[in-house]
């Protein structure tokens, strides 16, 4: 049995697998979509969001997205369609020691710009120390905001969630 299927978190051997996950060379190009959706289940939202058409559905609507990580620019458009929560946006080249991750983020209150939040891997655990460098929540995003966080290098792959602190 496949480590997701007994714990719901995709393994990172399984999202290579499937290639996921971009090549070093794409990531030091610029911001690059990551669709982390391993499960054949009918959902296509994501192909719709992109306006580059970097994300496609191949065979029936039932078939994995597939990500041409050379037409996609990191616009970010797709994370908040993807009902799985399921697509992050990873800047690799955001500065010198530090990459950025959007993420989907479906909780209240909102980080804001500036917040020191809690960078969490795909099982919820905790990794490292993140901060808040942008927040997008509109109306047309169904509830679900889009923030950014800039994260030590290292972890561009593992943070996949944050944990805002209870403000007073």
């Amino acid at each position: 049995m496949k480590q997701h299927q007994r714990t719901g978190v995709a393994s990172e051997r399984e999202l290579k697998k499937h290639g996921v996950i971009p090549l070093l060379s794409r990531l030091k190009k610029g911001p690059v979509v990551i669709v982390e959706c391993i499960e054949n289940i009918p959902c296509n939202p994501c192909a719709y969001a992109c306006p580059r058409e970097a994300i496609t559905i191949e065979g029936d609507l039932t078939g994995l997205p597939k990500v041409d990580f050379d037409k996609c620019n990191g616009c970010t458009m797709c994370i908040a369609r993807c009902p799985g929560l399921a697509i992050f946006v990873v800047d690799y080249v955001y500065s010198k020691i530090h990459a950025t991750v959007a993420l989907p983020y479906e909780f209240l209150p909102r980080p804001k710009k500036g917040d020191r939040v809690a960078g969490l891997d795909r099982s919820g655990k905790r990794v490292c120390d993140a901060k808040v460098i942008k927040v997008l929540d509109s109306k047309a995003f169904d509830r679900c905001a889009v923030v950014t966080v800039a994260v030590p290098r290292k972890y561009w792959d593992k943070v996949r969630s944050i944990r805002v602190a209870q403000r007073k």
